[in-house]
């Protein structure tokens, strides 16, 4: 990494986050998902920062190098996006431009949501702007998918932590693998259920050889900061995931509330989550939508009338920015030149 990309902890929110910033400029914060950290931004720091921006990722609460509040409880959207927030006023901004992937993007969504006094622009990765909860609540995926859906399984607490701290470099390796465009299995991509008597990894044997996009170094950067927290490596993490009916509620009063702000939605083809079926119990999927064949998810232009895009990526898996970092760059900065009519430098 470029030596100008600095680390440090800040305390917002009530809650101490490390955070890795470089540039100068107007300020796009990078928000991770599951279970990643600010290093699955990588690719994306030198580019935004050469076209002129402050690039700041954090590791979210409960992840990696930050801290984890305890209960369940302290790990709702409201929390999650109180702490982006106030990470930008302890910045010294008045506003930014959010990108997330994966569980970063229910969190930039609901923040331009909740708050488009604060986001100039807004850029989801994988996740569409699923409003006004973020993510499909467990009530209606347990009947879509029944007890073996992934977000099912995470609801029980010790569980899923167990399993992924056992060994943490092989849980990474297995994931990463699994769960990308090089997986043979993902060119037709499906919901993910887990038999009973498994658990999520026995769904992602460990492959003899890593793709192209990921190294052994990027496994260790991870298991390395994960390890911090000892037995509780994940258990922040997973906590993200047992708030999900419980945001749906909180955030029900939003409920027809749209994105305001320019935006930009960008997912890949192998992706899972476009074999996911929309909010309700509709039977057509994102991908479908995706491929313009109506359905609810036309909702995704109703939801965000100044969306940009969605940008497909083809032959692209779950981590979006990791594995065609730049076609995800090229989208984001024509993003930010379209804000602020041409790249501030």
């Amino acid at each position: 990494m470029d030596s100008s990309l600095t680390h440090r902890f800040v305390d917002v929110n009530g809650v101490r986050l490390h955070i890795a910033e470089q540039g100068q400029g107007p300020l796009v914060l990078l928000l991770h998902g599951w279970p990643e950290s600010w290093y699955s931004w990588r690719h994306q720091f030198g580019p935004l920062v050469a076209a002129g921006y402050r690039v700041v990722a954090p590791d979210q609460r409960g992840y990696a190098r930050s801290e984890q509040p305890p209960g369940i409880a302290s790990y709702t959207l409201l929390h999650l996006v109180g702490d982006v927030i106030a990470l930008i006023e302890e910045l010294g901004e008045e506003q930014a431009v959010l990108v997330g992937h994966d569980w970063g993007a229910p969190v930039a969504w609901t923040t331009a949501m909740l708050r488009p006094d604060k986001v100039r622009a807004v850029a989801g990765l994988s996740i569409p702007p699923i409003l006004p909860g973020g993510m499909v609540p467990p009530s209606i995926t347990r009947i879509q998918y029944g007890e073996g859906f992934y977000q099912i399984y995470f609801q029980r607490p010790g569980v899923a932590e167990a399993e992924f701290a056992r060994d943490i470099p092989t849980s990474f390796r297995r994931l990463l693998v699994g769960a990308s465009g090089d997986n043979p299995l993902s060119k037709e991509p499906r919901p993910l259920v887990i038999p009973d008597g498994l658990g999520l990894l026995d769904m992602m044997p460990e492959s003899p050889a890593l793709p192209a996009w990921l190294t052994e170094e990027d496994i260790q950067a991870y298991a390395e900061d994960f390890a911090l927290h000892g037995e509780n490596a994940f258990t922040g993490a997973f906590n993200w995931y047992r708030n999900i009916e419980y945001n749906n509620e909180l955030l029900s009063p939003f409920r027809g509330r749209g994105i305001d702000v320019p935006a930009l939605y960008v997912v890949g083809d192998r992706d899972m989550i476009t074999a996911l079926r929309g909010p309700g119990r509709e039977d057509i999927s994102l991908g479908a939508v995706l491929r313009g064949e109506g359905g609810p998810g036309s909702s995704l232009s109703a939801v965000a009338p100044r969306l940009h895009g969605p940008v497909v990526l083809p032959g692209c898996g779950h981590w979006t920015q990791q594995e065609r970092p730049a076609e995800v760059n090229a989208a984001l900065l024509d993003l930010l030149a379209r804000i602020d009519g041409s790249a501030p430098r």
